[in-house]
């Protein structure tokens, strides 16, 4: 059952309450150079990307969402650290949500010009708090990094906003430690009701990556926590939406877009089921309806072990079989089996939408 949190505006998106999870990611370019960070955006939001942060290092970066907010319709979240005045331009240029941590922005003052300006403009604010920003007292406190550690340090952040009657807030503790970061979301959804953001801080490389936010992420979201995500990796952060979007769609959290199911392949493989995959998976990419994909190595592992498919192949020596919900539907020359394939997935489709 998930844990239903107050409902928040990014844009013209909802977070918390019973809305989807939103798939977030952020652009690795130089704000300044407009052009490519509204290229990268482009392909973001293509990717699937519902929210995207953009990081806000001076003021030029923060003049420069002006123009970034002209050329996209995607809500655009302003990463700001330690300057409270790049929060105030950030939010005038039309961010539609900033991320700071209170605590180090400054004194109370200066958090209440923050709060003013984003209530000004009716935006959130996400309090983020990590592993490597934690304060040196918190850190004494606890004997090192705890969850305890992690969540008092979130709470005293968000009592600052709330202290100014601010309470449009999303939360993040994200640490690179899986079991951590699950303890310390856990932990805090226990303390309050505003929407949390979840993700592995610097989970690494796209293989090492994909893995510990896939358990870290996937675990809080199967218990009921989380209103959206981002996985964090070091590479294209299309790859981020792409493997946010999967983990959803591996919890039936999405259901959009094409889900395949493929064999790991045997001794009975007569057929290159690998390459055969990787063309369905390119070939059926840009399907938006939710469709259940089967290509499996052979005919044991083919209509039965994948039978909760909406269709599939099955190779054999020479030839495939395609069928329907566990059904063979015909045999195809393994020449002509991928195109025909393709053609009865949209059939399928074409079926569905009469």
């Amino acid at each position: 059952m998930r844990k239903l949190t107050k409902v928040v505006n990014i844009g013209k998106v909802k977070i918390g309450g019973n809305n989807s999870i939103a798939v977030q990611s952020m652009t690795n370019t130089d704000t300044r150079d407009i052009k490519k960070t509204i290229e990268q955006i482009a392909k973001l939001q293509n990717a699937g990307c519902d929210i995207i942060r953009v990081a806000i290092p001076d003021i030029d970066a923060a003049n420069a969402l002006k123009e970034i907010k002209k050329k996209v319709n995607i809500p655009i979240v302003a990463d700001i650290h330690f300057n409270y005045k790049l929060a105030i331009e950030a939010i005038n240029n039309g961010a539609d949500k900033i991320r700071i941590n209170p605590g180090n922005i400054g004194g109370t003052d200066k958090i209440k010009i923050v709060v003013d300006a984003a209530k000004g403009k009716n935006i959130p604010i996400r309090v983020g708090v990590n592993s490597g920003s934690l304060e040196k007292d918190m850190l004494f406190k606890y004997g090192g990094l705890t969850k305890e550690a992690i969540v008092e340090s979130a709470l005293k952040n968000v009592s600052l906003l709330e202290k100014f009657g601010f309470y449009d807030i999303v939360i993040s503790i994200k640490t690179s430690n899986v079991p951590l970061t699950i303890d310390s979301y856990n932990f805090i959804s226990e303390k309050v009701n505003y929407p949390l953001h979840l993700g592995i801080t610097e989970a690494g490389t796209l293989f090492s990556g994909t893995i510990k936010s896939s358990i870290g992420i996937g675990t809080l979201l199967y218990m009921g926590i989380g209103d959206t995500i981002r996985v964090s990796l070091t590479g294209d952060p299309v790859d981020e939406v792409k493997v946010g979007r999967q983990i959803l769609k591996s919890l039936g959290l999405l259901n959009e877009g094409v889900e395949i199911i493929s064999c790991p392949t045997c001794g009975r493989t007569k057929i290159n089921l690998i390459n055969l995959v990787k063309e369905v998976e390119e070939r059926t990419k840009n399907i938006k309806k939710h469709i259940k994909i089967a290509v499996m190595g052979c005919a044991v592992n083919g209509p039965g072990e994948a039978k909760e498919a909406d269709i599939g192949i099955a190779g054999g020596i020479g030839e495939g079989l395609i069928f329907k919900h566990g059904q063979i539907y015909k045999k195809v020359p393994e020449e002509f089996l991928l195109d025909e394939f393709i053609k009865e997935i949209q059939s399928l489709l074409e079926e569905d939408h009469k």
